[in-house]
């Protein structure tokens, strides 16, 4: 449970939330990335309030502002890297040749350009964090919402999925990623702890 969370994140910030488990971390990502919604409060995210929004506009707004990265990457096993990365500009409607030129684009972009035609399986954890990375960034989020991005990775590979996150940044992207690891918090440019439902800026 949330008691007192305050927050305000600026386009271009790279956030770290870190908490312990218990402290709310996952009530409050699943606030941030518009999966759950306040019981009091507000909540604006790229100029839209949407305390008050029904689940078809906060559908919406999940698909449109907010690209997830999960620990457990959720990718579709039956599917390629690259139909992996096409999938969210597809729910959109958007034609399938474009989908899938800028899904080349953003593979190359993680490192990932020549293996476009494998299947999630035939992938190391690193690598499927970078087809999770380049899934969440082919719309253009405002937000990349990371949830312990690092979790399911050896040390080493998971420096190298924050280093990609710090390159990510430093060309404009937003992130906020949610951790219970210190090292991986400090990665960030601004860290929020989450203690017992309460929010220390």
């Amino acid at each position: 449970m949330l008691k007192d969370v305050t927050m305000q994140v600026k386009k271009g910030e790279y956030v770290s939330i870190l908490g312990a488990s218990g402290s709310g971390k996952s009530t409050l990502m699943n606030i941030i990335g518009c999966m759950d919604t306040l019981d009091t409060g507000k909540y604006v995210i790229d100029g839209i309030s949407v305390e008050n929004s029904d689940a078809d506009v906060l559908a919406t707004i999940r698909n449109e502002k907010i690209g997830f990265i999960f620990q457990k990457y959720h990718l579709i096993p039956k599917y390629s890297v690259l139909q992996n990365v096409m999938m969210p500009l597809l729910i959109r409607g958007a034609e399938r040749y474009l989908a899938k030129d800028k899904a080349k684009e953003i593979l190359e972009m993680v490192g990932l350009e020549d293996r476009s035609h494998h299947k999630p399986n035939e992938l190391s954890g690193g690598q499927q964090q970078r087809v999770a990375i380049a899934r969440a960034l082919i719309t253009n989020p405002a937000i990349l919402l990371a949830d312990e991005p690092t979790g399911a990775l050896d040390s080493k590979t998971g420096k190298d999925i924050l280093a990609l996150f710090k390159e990510l940044n430093n060309k404009g992207n937003t992130i906020i990623q949610i951790t219970h690891d210190s090292n991986v918090a400090k990665v960030g440019n601004r860290i929020l702890t989450l203690k017992d439902g309460v929010l220390e800026n």
